[in-house]
């Protein structure tokens, strides 16, 4: 009987818990996991950053027209500024006109440069999270769409 008792035990042991080599196989799979998972999840937020900064300069495009058109057909004058606190960069308003604002997200540097006297402007912008280098500028000369520049500013001024 006493027989019978220690191998109804040990049957029963053999059926509890997992064994190292189950336990290892596991850990293996979510350290592949998390080591396909981490760059993926980095990449997005360096693409987040600047579709970021891209979008900070479409803004910037809708402010400064809308300035030009409220400030007798002349844009602001030149800024460059890193981020504000409050996130916004002031235009001063002309001679009776309104004054406006250009709205930047965290961690995005906008410069504006006005072109000759009232011709045109370029607006450049980067986020300091996005892709090392990469510069999205707008030429209002040239018009069409927000172009990425990766190396840096252009020489041709911004």
């Amino acid at each position: 009987m006493l027989q019978d008792t220690i191998a109804r035990l040990r049957t029963k042991k053999d059926d509890e818990g997992f064994t190292l080599i189950e336990l290892l196989v596991v850990v293996v799979i979510i350290g592949v996991l998390v080591a396909i998972a981490v760059p993926v999840y980095l990449n997005y937020r360096q693409g987040a950053a600047d579709k970021s900064a891209q979008s900070d300069v479409r803004g910037a495009i809708s402010a400064v027209e809308q300035y030009y058109t409220s400030n007798g057909n002349e844009y602001p004058a030149d800024a460059d500024v890193a981020a504000p606190t409050d996130g916004k960069i002031a235009l001063a308003a002309k001679t009776d006109g309104q004054a406006g604002s250009i709205t930047i997200s965290d961690g995005t540097t906008l410069r504006y440069q006005a072109v000759g006297a009232t011709d045109s402007y370029k607006i450049c912008a980067e986020n300091e999270g996005g892709t090392k280098d990469k510069w999205f500028l707008y030429d209002s000369a040239g018009g069409g769409s927000v172009k990425d520049q990766t190396g840096g500013l252009p020489t041709s001024g911004c």
